[in-house]
């Protein structure tokens, strides 16, 4: 079978049609890229234009004058909670003692679950909870719960709990103090 010369011509021109279609289409495309990526070059060139190298300098020199200052007050607030531990122990037990002889009451019963470690925004505290049972007067029991918490300004007293015994008719018992149970928990810090 013989092919014709305008068979040949028919497919070249075919061929060349379809190659300009193909060519055509990648163009165009590629002229969209193009102006997608110019319209993107002038809205960054405007937001950039928008600051100025003194400006992008005294925000840096105002973030940096801010990170000193959290990190100086993150210093403070580990001064704050750092408790002393002595023979590998924190020296609670004595601070208690101690409010309870200023405010005149005896107590009865300390008890405590343990130290347990808790990590907070990257820093490692211990946090002590302990219950307290303490027998006075009542004036006196307010007190030593007011003076626990001035001993201890990184603890907070999670209930306190005062009880009075009823008076007995005079039959000679003797009666029973009041007492108060206070339930604190108390943070530290032991350094790094």
């Amino acid at each position: 079978m013989k092919v014709s010369k305008r068979f040949w011509l028919f497919l070249a021109v075919g061929a060349f049609i379809i190659a300009f279609a193909s060519l055509s289409a990648t163009y165009s495309q590629q002229g969209q890229e193009k102006n997608q990526l110019n319209q993107e070059l002038s809205l960054a060139q405007l937001r950039l234009g928008q600051y100025s190298l003194e400006e992008l300098s005294s925000q840096q020199a105002e973030l940096e004058a801010q990170l000193t200052e959290v990190e100086s007050q993150l210093e403070i607030i580990k001064t704050a909670l750092y408790w002393p531990m002595s023979n590998g122990s924190i020296k609670v037990t004595d601070t208690i003692f101690e409010a309870a002889d200023t405010c005149m009451v005896e107590i009865v019963e300390i008890s405590s679950a343990g130290l347990i470690k808790e990590t907070l925004e990257d820093v490692t505290r211990h946090v002590l909870s302990l219950n307290v049972k303490a027998e006075g007067s009542v004036a006196k029991l307010i007190n030593f719960t007011s003076e626990l918490s001035n001993s201890f300004p990184t603890g907070v007293a999670k209930s306190v709990q005062i009880n009075i015994p009823e008076a007995t008719d005079g039959g000679g018992e003797e009666l029973e103090k009041p007492s108060a149970d206070i339930a604190l928990i108390i943070y530290f810090y032991q350094g790094d």
